[in-house]
């Protein structure tokens, strides 16, 4: 994200926009006539609508608060000047937005292309799923070919989960 990272995992970005069709492109919610967030008057991004100019830029996000348009604090509005004040912002609008920072959890990825460089599940178990279906294989072939019907469910589910999970996110 280019921004400044503030205090207690909070980073800032300005983002400009260029009006569509539709307007901006994205709703907002708060106010200090309608709370979003308990004891917190500011106004924030409550749902990005699909191809409009928000949603094509990509930087924008649900959550963000917007901490300024073309310059001008958002602080102590009420909701209907908010939204008066993106409806007479002009065609290229400037945001001013702050959002929090996720947590990193499990390794970090320095690939810089989004992505958490997490292995799935499936990368792990498959081959020792694979091993260990072979082993009972092998154990099985002297049993009666009856007993392998009591393994069928657990394999089908050991399958299943290492097609569907990932080890990190």
């Amino acid at each position: 994200m280019n921004g400044s990272v503030a205090g207690g995992g909070l980073a800032e970005e300005e983002i400009s926009l260029t009006r569509g069709p539709s307007g901006l492109g994205f709703n907002i919610v708060g106010g200090t006539d309608q709370q979003y967030i308990s004891n917190d008057s500011s106004i924030y991004v409550s749902r990005i609508k699909k191809d409009g100019a928000a949603y094509l830029d990509g930087r924008l996000q649900e959550g963000d608060k917007i901490l300024a348009v073309n310059g001008r604090d958002l602080k102590d509005l009420r909701h209907k000047d908010a939204v008066e004040l993106f409806r007479n912002a002009g065609y290229d609008v400037s945001l001013k937005i702050q959002r929090r920072l996720q947590p990193q959890n499990g390794p970090v990825s320095h690939r810089g292309d989004g992505e958490s460089g997490g292995l799935p599940l499936a990368a792990i178990l498959v081959p020792g799923l694979a091993l260990a279906v072979a082993a009972v294989w092998i154990v099985l072939r002297s049993w009666p070919p009856a007993r392998l019907l009591y393994l069928l469910p657990l394999t089908a589910t050991a399958l299943l989960l290492c097609t569907t999970k990932k080890l990190w996110a």
